[in-house]
């Protein structure tokens, strides 16, 4: 798989997040997570914003072999969204699915 293939993140609305300005600035993020939650292991909170000038954010990684889109630990979804999870999770794949 190479990086023009990688599934895009077409949408994060979580607005603490620093790479989250108008859209996910990170270059690529993980997705992780446990008990039930695809947490988006590239979240960081902080004031400063982060990432590069364009928004590129694709999925580079996923842990989460539970989830119908992965396959050998990389996401087949076409897009993803990551938005605030339940239960205290500031940021979460919501593409995920069992």
């Amino acid at each position: 798989m190479t990086t023009t293939e990688m599934p895009a993140v077409h949408e994060c609305t979580v607005s603490g997040c620093s790479y989250n300005h108008d859209g996910c600035h990170a270059f690529a993020i993980t997705v992780g997570g446990h008990n039930g939650s695809a947490d988006c292991g590239t979240f960081v909170p902080l004031n400063t914003k982060g990432g590069l000038d364009r928004v590129v954010a694709q999925v580079g990684a996923c842990s989460r072999t539970d989830c119908r889109h992965n396959e050998s630990l990389e996401c087949t979804a076409s897009s993803i969204r990551v938005g605030p999870g339940d239960g205290g999770h500031a940021a979460n794949c919501l593409t995920y699915s069992k």
